[in-house]
């Protein structure tokens, strides 16, 4: 699935998350899910400003999606009535806000790394 981010959700993936931009957005929707199943669910995504801006087509990613993902992911995008790259966007900067303001932010901690720890837990943290 191909995934236009725009130069900032990319720029902060890279900086964040690593440089291989789709093993960090990957990351980035595995952190979501496990939001989405906690206590603590993220905020609803905007209806507003859905549409990458003009020009920032280089920031655009191939990401692999585990079929488990891809599902819960359009059933968000179901629940919002919002087309499923507005849903992979909005999923990024969760993540992206998460890593910056959640508790570990300050010690360096970072989000989830795997599918197994994050797709089924029914853990409430959202950091490690």
């Amino acid at each position: 699935m191909r995934v236009a981010l725009g130069r900032f959700a990319r720029s902060g993936i890279e900086t964040r998350l690593g440089g291989d931009v789709s093993t960090g957005v990957q990351l980035a929707l595995h952190h979501y899910i496990r939001r989405l199943r906690s206590a603590r669910r993220p905020i609803d995504p905007p209806h507003f400003g859905s549409a990458v801006p003009a020009g920032d087509a280089a920031a655009t990613v191939d990401v692999t999606l585990d079929p488990d993902v891809e599902a819960v992911l359009e059933q968000e995008a179901r629940r919002h009535r919002l087309p499923l790259e507005q849903i992979l966007r909005h999923a990024v900067f969760v993540c992206l806000a998460d890593f910056d303001f959640g508790p570990d932010a300050r010690a360096g901690g970072a989000v989830s790394t795997g599918p197994s720890r994050l797709v089924g837990n029914s853990d409430d943290s959202v950091l490690n």
